[in-house]
């Protein structure tokens, strides 16, 4: 019976700090014991083996375009912490085709089964790879900060989603958040804009604040948590984390009855 939560990260606009945040989520729940994924699906762009300082062997495109198995492009980070890297600077690949994803999805689901959680890093905005994969994951976690163009992009965002696919449940984090109370304002704000226009509601899954031990360590190229664990923003994702728990085991049942990666509707 199938365990794994697949969380998709998405954001309407670049620079909200997406793909950190995903990093250290993952590095979190891996640190509370839990096997995880970290797949960069910024096919053209990618960016995590700059952050995590690696050199990896292999890649999305090795895999796809190369022939070489995926399970030979995994890059082990520690013991239970793998990332599948993506190419970067392969701007064709930023939109996958149907045939390449269907291919794609058929080899990655046989592996997936390994992992408590499989984090899929999306690139910013709505092009069809990021729609694509963002139907497929268990789980749509959005990531916007105070800025009036991240609300306004992260609800474009859902609202093309919603209208492609019909998918009305999201989950938001508020990165970047001076305070506990700029974060509940910021998404109350997009909140009020998907309920009164899209007739959906948002769940706030908490807000990570500003932090200078960030860029300190992306410059490091460590995860916040290895760099500065007692870090405020570290603390705040450790949060995140035991509460995505939480909801991962409150969906077992769920599940259990689906694919690791299916469309929903």
């Amino acid at each position: 019976m199938n365990s794994t939560l697949s969380v998709a990260v998405l954001s309407g606009k670049g620079g909200v700090g997406k793909t950190n945040l995903t990093l250290n989520l993952a590095w979190a729940l891996h640190e509370q014991g839990f096997k995880a994924l970290l797949m960069d699906c910024d096919m053209g762009l990618a960016n995590l083996d700059v952050l995590l300082g690696i050199t990896p062997e292999g890649n999305l495109q090795d895999a796809l375009m190369g022939g070489r198995n995926l399970s030979e492009v995994l890059h082990p980070i520690a013991k239970g912490f793998d990332v599948l890297p993506a190419a970067s600077g392969v701007p064709e690949l930023n939109d996958l085709s149907p045939d390449l994803r269907a291919g794609l999805l058929e080899r990655l689901e046989p592996m997936l089964g390994a992992y408590d959680y499989v984090f899929m890093d999306l690139g910013a905005g709505i092009s069809e790879t990021v729609q694509a994969f963002a139907a497929l994951a268990a789980v749509r976690l959005v990531v916007i900060t105070p800025e009036p163009t991240s609300l306004t992009d992260s609800y474009a965002l859902i609202k093309v989603l919603n209208a492609r696919y019909g998918l009305r449940d999201y989950m938001v984090v508020v990165n970047q958040a001076t305070s506990a109370k700029e974060a509940q304002a910021t998404f109350d704000k997009l909140k009020g804009a998907c309920s009164h226009f899209l007739q959906i509601e948002p769940v706030l899954l908490g807000h990570v604040r500003m932090d200078k031990k960030l860029p300190e360590a992306v410059c490091r190229q460590q995860p916040l948590l290895a760099y500065a664990p007692g870090s405020p923003a570290a603390q705040d994702i450790q949060n995140l984390a035991t509460r995505l728990q939480r909801v991962r085991l409150s969906m077992l049942d769920w599940l259990g009855r689906r694919g690791i990666l299916q469309t929903q509707n």
